[in-house]
C-alpha cells in the first residue's frame, strides 16, 4: 500500500481542520461523529482534525453524557 508523503497529509489535516471551522460556523456545535458524516470524510482524518483545532484553542469539545459535542470557542 503506497503512503502519501507527509506534507500531504498535513495538507490534508489542515484542510479538513478548515471544513470543520466552517462547518460549526455556520451549523454550530454538533458531534464528532455527525461532523464526520456531514464531511464525508474518513473518522481518522477528522480527529486528526479536531486535535489540530484543539491544540490551536479553536473549538471546545464537552462531555455530554456518553457523548462529545464540538463548538467554536
Amino acid at each position: 500500500m503506497a503512503m502519501a508523503p507527509p506534507d500531504t497529509c498535513v495538507m490534508e489535516i489542515g484542510k479538513t481542520a478548515g471544513l470543520i471551522w466552517n462547518t460549526l460556523n455556520k451549523s454550530g456545535p454538533m458531534s464528532p461523529a455527525k461532523l464526520t458524516k456531514h464531511l464525508e470524510r474518513p473518522r481518522d482524518l477528522v480527529m486528526q482534525a479536531l486535535g489540530w483545532l484543539a491544540r490551536e484553542e479553536k473549538i471546545d469539545i464537552k462531555e455530554e453524557g456518553r457523548s462529545r459535542v464540538v463548538s467554536l470557542r
